[in-house]
């Protein structure tokens, strides 16, 4: 009974530590990435896996060992897996109606970038004026759609 409380102990552990290592790597991945877009995918899907590998964990340990089970635990993981997409998909969305900067393969500054103007990049002027295009794109076609339902 005791070596299968410690062959317990140690998966738990296990995932303890990949959760731990995930969540590093997502931290990396919000530093390193160059915009909204990209860095919410990395604070969503690498933490939202960090952080049920940790409490599945936990929540393994505390059943085998103390006999314990955790129903707040249970529902941190749903509530957790539930919520943290949704919510960054509002982050992100909100980004994209603001005209936030998108990365693109194109942008990497080379080393011909010296000779280029200023003007190669966007102002934030730039930026709420493509803003508000797409909105009114976005509105005409929303326009179109409810004309064709409604007949």
């Amino acid at each position: 009974m005791e070596v299968v409380k410690e062959i317990v102990s140690l998966i738990s552990a296990i995932f303890i530590f990949l959760g731990s290592v995930i969540a590093l790597i997502s931290a990396i991945g919000i530093v390193k990435f160059q915009d909204v877009f990209l860095r919410s995918h990395a604070s969503t899907k690498s933490a939202t896996l960090s952080v049920l590998l940790t409490i599945v964990g936990v929540l393994i340990y505390f059943v085998v060992n103390t006999g314990f089970f955790s129903v707040r635990l249970l529902l941190s993981l749903i509530f957790i897996n539930l919520t943290s997409p949704v919510g960054m998909h509002l982050v992100a969305r909100a980004a994209y109606r603001n005209g936030a900067y998108m990365y693109r393969k194109d942008d990497v500054p080379r080393q011909s970038s010296i000779l280029l103007s200023q003007n190669e990049f966007n102002s934030p002027e730039e930026l709420k004026t493509r803003a508000k295009l797409r909105e009114q794109r976005r509105e005409k076609l929303y326009y179109k759609e409810n004309q064709k339902l409604n007949k």
